[in-house]
């Protein structure tokens, strides 16, 4: 494998630590449930609206953004949503009801939404195929990391000084963030050398009109779907249900998170070299053992609980990885903004989706346990291996893309 140049390692550092951010705003909100829904007397249903708020409104922002995403500097767009983000996540932060606080998800999630879209876009255009594995991998272990880092200190800012601190936090965290892309981020200019011949409503309407593009698409609605729908009441279920004191549960989250972090890059190296789709398959059976598991548990041990959400989220991280890897050989260069920005606006709504459906299924009892949580388990195995499918068709389609390419001889 070639390795990475001094600079390639900064960008990869500084998305890094961008995602971070990002994820942890969206993350929080999970083990945020079992402080919110009592502290705002809300019900399960109104704490999934909370989280699909931000969903909702970050896949209308993607997809508004996309017929636009191709004609600007990447990095001039990437400080400005990313300044909106940070201040909406700082009015979360000083809201003081149900109704304000799903405002403020909205106003995070209509700067945060486009975020993704262009970390990725960035990815592709700045790394081969070959090596977006390994860049994934680093990349996707922000996910462990604001488990190890954010959210254990949000759980125990928001049990000191209320449920508004780990807000305040991301904001602070975030400022760091920002000029760092500011100082050390270069232009990303390339993808202008083609300039567009279409109107943004028309560069959105071919990007859509592509039958390719849309099995993507569908494609990471699915992934999307199967794999956050468990997070919203994960936090609820292991304290009431399981018996895992709110005080154990940074405990949790820190050691999960730790062996996600380890395991990102080694998952990303693995897609790079036995295959981004069999790394898919792999992950997703290990998923679905763990989930079963998981969700028909009456009762845990901390070290029992722990080992089985780090198993899970293994399987689920390489999931990601992979996923994430394989999709981003699908665009042409003059369309990656477009299709990303699409891609991230359904994975925002999948989401939001997700986490409604979640609400829809599990009921919470007097005592606060969850109920029905072993059926909402099994809504996402189903969803896993129609995901699973899915993703064969999409790995098919681009291993034939490639193919073709080697057999046209040059002129």
């Amino acid at each position: 494998m070639t390795p990475f140049t001094k600079y390639q390692k900064t960008v990869i550092a500084i998305l890094g630590f961008l995602q971070f951010t990002v994820i942890l705003d969206f993350m929080i909100m999970s083990p945020l449930g079992a402080i919110l829904m009592p502290t705002l007397n809300i019900t399960p249903g109104q704490f999934g609206w909370v989280v699909s708020a931000y969903a909702f409104s970050a896949g209308i922002a993607g997809f508004l953004s996309a017929g636009f995403a191709d004609r600007f500097d990447r990095k001039r767009m990437l400080l400005f949503f990313y300044t909106g983000f940070i201040a909406g996540t700082f009015l979360c932060g000083i809201v003081q009801d149900y109704r304000l606080l799903v405002g403020a998800r909205i106003v995070t999630g209509l700067f945060g939404g486009v975020i993704g879209s262009i970390v990725f876009a960035i990815i592709t255009d700045l790394f081969p195929f070959e090596a977006r594995g390994r860049v994934f991998g680093v990349v996707q272990t922000a996910f462990a990391s604001s488990q190890i880092l954010g959210i254990p200190m949000g759980l125990y800012f928001s049990n000191h000084w209320g449920w508004h601190a780990p807000f305040l936090m991301i904001v602070a965290v975030g400022i760091v963030a920002g000029f760092a892309i500011m100082f050390l981020l270069q232009p990303i200019r390339g993808h202008l050398d083609q300039p567009q011949t279409q109107s943004a409503f028309r560069h959105l309407r071919s990007t859509l009109s592509d039958p390719w593009y849309l099995q993507a698409f569908f494609t990471t609605a699915l992934l999307v779907t199967g794999g956050f729908m468990l997070m919203p009441f994960s936090s609820a279920f292991t304290v009431h249900n399981l018996g895992i004191g709110l005080d154990q549960l940074p405990v949790v989250y820190i050691v999960t998170g730790f062996t996600a972090m380890l395991a990102g890059p080694l998952l990303g190296r693995a897609s790079d070299a036995f295959g981004k789709f069999r790394m898919f398959c792999i992950g997703t059976f290990l998923s679905i053992v763990m989930i079963v598991i998981y969700t028909r548990m009456q009762s845990s041990t901390l070290g029992g609980l722990i080992l089985i959400n780090s198993i899970m989220f293994i399987g689920i991280t390489s999931r990601m990885i992979s996923a994430q890897a394989l999709v981003s050989g699908i665009p042409s260069p003059d369309k990656r903004g477009a299709f990303m920005a699409i891609q991230s606006s359904i994975q925002q709504v999948s989401g939001g989706v997700a986490s409604m459906w979640a609400g829809w299924i599990v009921v919470e009892s007097k005592s606060g346990s969850i109920g029905n949580f072993d059926l909402l388990g099994d809504v996402v195995v189903a969803v896993m291996v129609l995901t699973m499918s899915a993703m064969f068709f999409v790995n098919r389609n681009l291993q034939s893309k490639v193919a073709a390419a080697r057999t046209v001889l040059p002129t």
